[in-house]
Parts: C-alpha cells; structure tokens; sequence
C-alpha cells in the first residue's frame, strides 16, 4: 500500500492554542497509529510544522482523513501538503 507524506505548516500566532489542544490532536494520531495507518509523525524542532507518514491507498482518502484532525478542524493547520513517497530503503521500504 503506498505511503503519504502530510506535511502540515503551522503559524506562530497559533502556538498556544495548539498546546492546549495537543492532546486531542495525539489522541487522533495515536488511534491512527492503532490502525496501521500512520507510521509516524512529528513536529519540526522550530515548531513551523509536523511530517506525518501514513499508508492509504490514495491522495483523497488521505486528504479526508486528515480534514477530521482536530488541529485541523481549529484551524492550527495554516497550510496542509500530502505527497506520495516512495521509499527504496530503510525501515519503510518493501
């Protein structure tokens, strides 16, 4: 199944209100790691962002899931990209 990378991009102005909302936004993270769906994810040191790795079968069913983020559904998430990757070796390759 291919993988997606999400790349969320987040403002400063919304630094706060994310902490206060980590939790929630974990939580669903989590529940997808419980699925098999997401492989991992993070934020970037400098806090303009996270990566998150998920497997789906494509770019909408991705898009879909993530709208349901409540980071997302607060509107933290000032821009949202989802890339499909291919990894060719490592801990993610076939």
């Amino acid at each position: 199944m291919p993988i997606f990378a999400v790349h969320y991009t987040y403002s400063t102005t919304t630094a706060d209100d994310r902490l206060a909302n980590r939790p929630e936004h974990r939580g669903f993270l989590n529940n997808l790691v419980d699925e098999g769906i997401c492989l991992t994810s993070g934020p970037y040191p400098d806090g303009t962002g996270a990566l998150i790795l998920v497997r789906s079968e494509d770019g909408d069913t991705v898009a879909k899931l993530f709208d349901e983020d409540p980071f997302a559904k607060l509107g933290f998430v000032e821009a949202r990209r989802i890339v499909e990757w291919l990894p060719v070796m490592g801990a993610f390759s076939d």
